[in-house]
């Protein structure tokens, strides 16, 4: 039921972006590539804002799934590469295709204990607090509505960021368990706090062990006489 509700969801979601949502504005070219090279004057601040928790939400992700990637059928590589440039569009397949992984074998590389560190989720909190209280403060909410009733571009980017932030616990159970957190309390207060919940969870999780055991018929027991 998960796997036909969230490819519903996914579904659902391409055929509004380009059938339900308002038409594109001349000026969303120019819109991008402005966001993109840090040319915000005369930007809407809570624009310049969204368009940067655009950026922060992947790489939260990426710090789930690359490790929730670690004995799935499929890579999780591409979708979160895909997802810096195509947000759900290319993370929710993912949470289609994938299948429970509550724990994790192998050495961790590089980019996994990177990607393990509290430093991260501690740098993602912080830059996730700074955009939302700039865009809180000076951001022109007037113009953010009618941008986002008339500019297809601000509309989909914001329906995308709603989008990834409630769906971000759907991978929260899986990495608990290979931390060793049972706690429904945490996954919980984590879920009910949309975004900011799952960025504190990543500041404050325990990191995992670098390699996990099983004990197997050939892997000889010592015991006390």
């Amino acid at each position: 039921m998960r796997k036909i509700a969230l490819g519903s969801l996914w579904l659902g979601f391409i055929l509004y972006a380009f059938l339900g949502s308002p038409p594109d504005r001349p000026d969303t070219l120019d819109l991008i590539l402005n966001l993109s090279t840090a040319n915000w004057e005369g930007i809407n601040p809570a624009i310049v804002a969204l368009f940067n928790m655009m950026g922060i939400l992947p790489i939260a992700y990426a710090a789930l799934i690359l490790i929730d990637g670690r004995g799935q059928k499929i890579p999780a590589y591409p979708f979160a590469i895909a997802s810096f440039a195509l947000g759900a569009f290319a993370l929710i397949p993912y949470l289609v295709l994938r299948q429970d992984n509550p724990s994790f074998h192998g050495q961790k590389s590089f980019l996994l204990n990177l990607l393990d560190s509290r430093w991260l989720g501690i740098l993602l909190t912080l830059g996730a607090n700074i955009l939302i209280a700039g865009a809180i403060a000076l951001g022109d909410w007037s113009d953010f509505i009618n941008q986002w009733q008339t500019s297809r571009f601000i509309h989909v980017m914001s329906l995308d960021f709603c989008l990834l932030s409630l769906l971000l616990p759907t991978l929260l159970e899986d990495d608990m368990a290979k931390r060793g957190l049972n706690n429904p309390f945490i996954f919980w207060g984590v879920s009910l706090l949309p975004l900011l919940g799952t960025l504190l969870y990543l500041s404050l999780r325990p990191p995992l062990a670098n390699e996990i055991r099983e004990i197997t018929p050939e892997t000889p027991i010592s015991s006390a006489s």
